[in-house]
This record gives structure tokens, sequence and C-alpha cells, in this order.
């Protein structure tokens, strides 16, 4: 990742505020705070069941908050995962999701609900083939029949067809090859870089999150325990020895 400093505003673009989130009496999130700036990646690193999936889908609306305020650009995020969408926010979300008996093409029209103009949708599929031109070769394959890294580009690049103001990447290394998984996370740096996005990602490969991020945060346990420059928190002990497998020698 590249040493350049992201310059942020002092208004976070989005802001997740005191969140809570119930599934019956387990409390998956307690009173979760974070802050994404314009143009930056932010990591949420954790073990399984930190409650990484449940801030995603709290986010899109796809989970009930029981309490807190999630904002964009200093206003409240609507409840509907639609409204979510619409308003500037996009999931990749985790295991990809395509639709399997559609074509790929059919896929990233899907996720341009929000544009009514026809020419934006053309011009937003542009630039998502020209980040994933392997998509572009595949457009009239179903994507059911597409490899899981394949799967992986158009689910981001389906994401990415709304326009959205900020990315959410939920687990995009789940299930790939190391191989992959290192061309994957190439492509969200150029994704940043090229197109200006906002990403917020989590993922429980905390070395490739903190390698690809500009900050991050630790959650554990549905709280957020050390936040942080990624750079830092890459040789931080306490991250090391419970996230990274240990000081290498």
């Amino acid at each position: 990742m590249s040493e350049q400093n992201v310059e942020t505003t002092k208004k976070p673009l989005l802001s997740v505020q005191n969140l809570s989130v119930n599934y019956g009496a387990i409390r998956a999130l307690k009173g979760a705070d974070l802050d994404v700036y314009a143009g930056e990646i932010v990591a949420v690193i954790g073990a399984n069941g930190a409650g990484k999936s449940t801030l995603m889908n709290a986010i899109m609306g796809d989970v009930p908050r029981a309490g807190g305020q999630i904002l964009l650009d200093g206003n409240p995020l609507p409840a509907k995962s639609f409204q979510v969408v619409t308003s500037g926010v996009s999931l990749s979300p985790e295991g990809r999701k395509v639709f399997a008996p559609l074509s790929v093409y059919e896929n990233l029209e899907m996720g341009a609900f929000p544009l009514k103009d026809r020419s934006a949708v053309e011009e937003q599929m542009g630039k998502v083939f020209t980040l994933f031109p392997r998509l572009k070769e595949r457009t009239a394959q179903y994507a059911g029949t597409l490899s899981g890294g394949e799967q992986q580009m158009l689910a981001i690049g389906r994401a990415l067809m709304a326009k959205p103001r900020v990315l959410l990447l939920d687990e995009p290394s789940l299930g790939l090859a190391p191989i992959i998984i290192n061309e994957i996370f190439k492509e969200l740096t150029e994704v940043n870089k090229k197109l200006g996005m906002t990403i917020l990602i989590v993922e429980q490969n905390a070395r490739k999150a903190l390698l690809l991020s500009h900050r991050a945060y630790v959650l554990q346990t549905g709280s957020i325990t050390m936040e942080g420059q990624s750079k830092d928190l890459l040789h931080n002990p306490e991250i090391e020895e419970a996230y990274l497998g240990g000081k290498k020698k």
C-alpha cells in the first residue's frame, strides 16, 4: 500500500456512533463507534463471531439497530437497505451472493438500480470493466459458472455500479486461494486510487486488511477495543499475537 497520507476533513463521510445490535438476548454490537473519512480505506479486524458482519449489516439496514446512529456526510442513513444504497452506500456481501442464473452483465445491471439515466449505467459499467477486465470477457456468462475469484470481482463490481460514496466489503478473501486473494486486494487498491472510492472493509485476514488500509479498528466480542494507523497496528505486539500469528522470528 502507498505510504501517502490520506487527507481527511474534520467531518467523517461515514460515522457509526454508539451502535448496538441485539439478536434476542445476545448483544452482537455493544456501542460501537467508528469514522471513515473521504478517500480512506478503513479496516475492521477481529475473530469469527466478533460482530464484523453484524456491523456491515446494521449499516446497510439489514438488521435492526438497538441503539446508536449511522451518519453519511452528517445525515442519518435510512433504515431500509435499498434506501441506504440510494443514499450512497453499497455492500459487497460475505459469500459474494451473486445472482447465479443471471449473466455477468445482468448482475451488474442489478447493482445499478439507483441510476436512472442509461448513459450513467453504461459509463459506470465501463469503469467496472476497466477495473476488472475479466468481467468484460465474461459478460454473457452465467454468474454461477464463474470461479470464486471472478464471483468476488463481480460482487465488488455490482456494488460499484450504484456509484456509491462509500463501498462496504464484507470478508472479500473468504474461501479464496492465496494467489486470488492477492489479486483481489491489488484490485481494491486500484478501486481506491483510480475511482477515489472510500472503502470500509471487514476482514478476518488481518494482515491483508492492515496492509490494504490506511486506518483500522479492532472489534472484539461486539466492542471496538483498539484503533489506529494500520501500519502501527501491524507492529503492535497485541495485534501480532492475537491476529497475525505471533511475531515472526
